[in-house]
């Protein structure tokens, strides 16, 4: 590590002294060169306007990562098979594959899961209520609601589904697991999804798998290799990273009362806005320690490039940080305050540009569904003990949310 590099993640800290924190930083300079975990040093970009034009630019790419050119610089060590995926190609692959995508992955499909989302909030709620407060929101409603939601998305058969979430949560496991059994999982989860989408071409339904296998541009089709990693991708961020935002939207809220009430008041309304507003500030809005998102995946400069008068240089790792960028002064009012009616709101946590998360429509309405479906029922809502965290898993979001109504 040189001298002028410091360690990253920065220490966690109480989330008012959090924001300060990333705030003066803001002020004192657009990025840092720090030293990852694993991987090695890199940049992180804090101020927002800086990580727009990074993340636009083309002199940006992940390939050398993809190609094992180099190890990603990141909080924990990047596993291998996600590599292979859409969030690794660079154009001009990228834009082919993404635009092939597109056109299996639509925003009218995501609507026209709204509604059979919406039924099955409810269907899980009505279990909860069965089960008797108080419950575990993780194990009996935010997670099985994005999970079951993406076995709908890709067409996997009910029969299938327990061995195919036991699979999903494998390949997430950063301890817990031997990296052989962890391998073996995502070994397990790659065949059966071959299988899924050899039958799905020989037998066309209503699914994702079967639109992809279909998509096409001219002459251009995606293969089966290729639509393996888009399926895997969805399968990774899909389910878990969409529960961690839909507990910490409700531990965020239970924690604010004054924003609580603000939603209650109008949950149709406010519930959109408030989604929003827990993806940029929700990690600072539940009390305790704060130690922010962590870095988005890097890039790899192809050139030396000049950002908000710091050099980066060619083969520089860069990435951005979203908990600095989402409070950076220059963008956001109050950015200390949760605020649920926040407008605009242009955070970055679902990242931007050509590398937007693919399934933010689809992550945007579960989140809104669960949020509004569970304070509908539940408007008396309130907290039954202390949250725990899963550690051992990649996300490492909360696997015990004990609330009472």
């Amino acid at each position: 590590m040189t001298e002028s590099a410091v360690q990253y993640p920065f220490p966690p800290a109480t989330p008012v002294q959090a924001v300060e924190n990333y705030q003066q930083v803001i002020t004192d300079r657009p990025m840092t060169k720090v030293a990852f975990p694993f991987g090695g040093e890199g940049w992180i970009i804090h101020r927002h306007q800086a990580a727009r034009q990074m993340l636009e630019s083309n002199k940006f790419v992940r390939g050398p990562f993809a190609r094992g050119e180099r190890e990603v610089p990141f909080f924990v060590h990047f596993p291998d098979f996600l590599k292979g995926t859409l969030q690794f190609a660079d154009p001009p692959d990228h834009t082919r594959l993404r635009r092939l995508v597109a056109k299996a992955f639509t925003a009218r499909r995501v609507a026209r899961l709204r509604e059979g989302t919406e039924h099955l909030a409810d269907e899980l709620l009505d279990g909860m209520v069965a089960h008797g407060s108080p419950a575990n929101l993780v194990e009996h409603f935010s997670l099985p609601l994005p999970i079951r939601v993406l076995s709908e998305l890709l067409g996997v058969p009910a029969k299938d589904r327990d061995k195919f979430i036991e699979w999903s949560k494998s390949t997430l496991a950063t301890s817990g697991m031997t990296e052989e059994a962890i391998l073996e999982a995502g070994a397990q989860l790659y065949a059966y999804l071959s299988e899924l989408i050899a039958e799905r071409r020989s037998e066309q339904r209503d699914d994702l798998l079967s639109a992809l296998a279909t998509a096409a541009d001219k002459d251009d089709s995606l293969t089966d290799a290729e639509i393996l990693p888009i399926a895997m991708l969805l399968i990774i961020g899909g389910f878990d990273n969409t529960a961690n935002f839909i507990n910490l939207a409700v531990l965020s809220l239970l924690r604010n009362a004054d924003q609580l009430k603000a939603v209650l008041a109008d949950v149709d309304g406010v519930v959109p806005t408030a989604i929003e507003e827990v993806l940029r500030h929700g990690q600072f809005a539940i009390g305790g320690k704060a130690g922010g998102l962590g870095s988005l995946v890097p890039f790899v400069a192809t050139e030396d490039v000049e950002i908000d008068g710091t050099l980066i240089r060619e083969g520089d790792a860069v990435a951005i940080d979203p908990s600095s960028t989402n409070h950076d002064p220059a963008v956001f009012d109050d950015a200390e305050a949760f605020d649920v009616t926040r407008r605009p709101n242009p955070h970055l946590t679902l990242n931007h540009g050509v590398h937007h998360c693919l399934g933010a429509p689809l992550a945007r309405m579960e989140m809104q569904v669960a949020l509004g479906s569970l304070l509908r029922r539940f408007p008396r809502l309130k907290l039954a003990g202390e949250p725990e965290y899963a550690s051992e898993y990649l996300t490492a979001g909360m696997h015990v949310l004990p609330i009472a109504w």
